[in-house]
């Protein structure tokens, strides 16, 4: 029987042998140092990308015989193709499965998938609880929306509308009103000039007015956006990840959330930190794609 190999590729390329939800042997990183080589995937070409995948799950999967490749990947992804990636924009319209299939000279099945669906399988897998519909929300320069199972459709959650303002416009993509234009690190550097984000908290938890402010609109942002999820698919617990999970305060989201959601069958929902790593996307990437070879 054949090996899954999970992948994640965001600022840096992940990769990993998986069997079950756990990852065997060491996870290989391009950049080398992912953690010292910043993120030099926008400055590549995708041929480029394509190679520096192929070669990580080589290395990764030991002389093992593969069977199946899971690949995260940043955008709306549809049938192996990259119809859009805003932090990756060169990859647009890349059919990424099937140039790895083929860099793999179509030794293993490939799915690629959403980074933040791949993190959301990967936090079921490993609680055991695959049975149970899991979402997550990735916080960092952008927001990405993770959900399993799997469900047909775009699920661009960062760019859902949770403000009317037509003055908010700092998110990535340009639309107004969008959760990413406040809560994302890129907008929030944008809004404040003079603070970095961890600065703006620091200072509203001291008492500052105009940060604190801020602070509670993030706040109802995102449990606005949760709340928007809920009365569309129901309630549940609400993963968050990603380097600006630390500004989280679980208690005030949940107050905010329970001002927009009064139906009783509703009710119920909790939210839950995890910490960041790539670990739980390359498992969820290579059970995914087990799932979806099946």
């Amino acid at each position: 029987m054949g090996h899954a190999v999970g992948v994640l590729a965001m600022e840096h390329i992940a990769a990993g042998l998986v069997e079950g939800d756990r990852i065997v042997g060491p996870i290989r990183t391009y950049p080398d140092q992912a953690d010292e080589g910043g993120s030099v995937l926008p400055t590549l070409p995708p041929a480029e990308i394509v190679q520096a995948i192929a070669r990580l799950i080589d290395d990764a999967a030991h002389g093992y015989p593969l069977d199946v490749v899971g690949v995260g990947f940043p955008g709306v992804i549809r049938d192996g193709i990259i119809e859009d990636s805003p932090n990756l924009r060169q990859m647009k319209g890349s059919a990424l499965a099937q140039s790895l299939s083929e860099a793999l000279s179509g030794r293993a099945h490939v799915l690629v998938l959403n980074d933040a669906d791949a993190i959301a399988t990967g936090i079921a897998a490993t609680r055991g609880q695959l049975d149970t519909l899991t979402r997550v929300w990735t916080l960092g320069s952008g927001v990405g929306f993770g959900r399993y199972p799997h469900a047909p459709g775009v699920w661009e959650g960062g760019h859902v509308v949770v403000s009317l303002d037509p003055k908010e416009s700092l998110c990535g993509c340009g639309g107004q009103g969008h959760l990413e234009g406040i809560v994302g690190h890129r907008s929030m550097r944008l809004r404040f000039l003079d603070m970095e984000p961890e600065e703006v908290f620091a200072q509203a938890a001291g008492g500052d007015a105009r940060c604190g402010a801020f602070v509670r609109l993030w706040h109802r942002a995102m449990a606005a956006a949760a709340a928007g999820s809920i009365h569309m698919d129901g309630p549940g617990r609400f993963f968050l990840s990603g380097p600006n999970a630390r500004f989280v305060d679980t208690a005030v989201l949940a107050s905010a959330l329970h001002d927009m959601v009064k139906m009783s069958p509703l009710q119920g929902s909790a939210f839950e930190v995890v910490a960041r790593s790539d670990d739980l996307a390359i498992i969820g990437a290579a059970v995914g794609a087990r799932q979806s070879a099946a």
